[in-house]
């Protein structure tokens, strides 16, 4: 790779937008997604099996 390329104007306001995009966005997300997806898990795990006893 050439010290050229990488000093790109284009490719550096690209990349910060994909970098602004990845953090604004998609973590933000995923975290809902994951943290979703466990709840919902959990919620039919009780539903089939009872609620959890002493």
């Amino acid at each position: 790779m050439e010290s050229k390329d990488a000093l790109d104007p284009q490719r550096r306001k690209e990349e910060l937008r994909s970098f602004l995009f990845l953090t604004a966005v998609m973590v933000p997300v995923l975290s809902v997604v994951v943290v979703g997806g466990y709840g919902f898990l959990v919620w039919m795990y009780q539903l089939l099996s009872g609620p959890p006893t002493h």
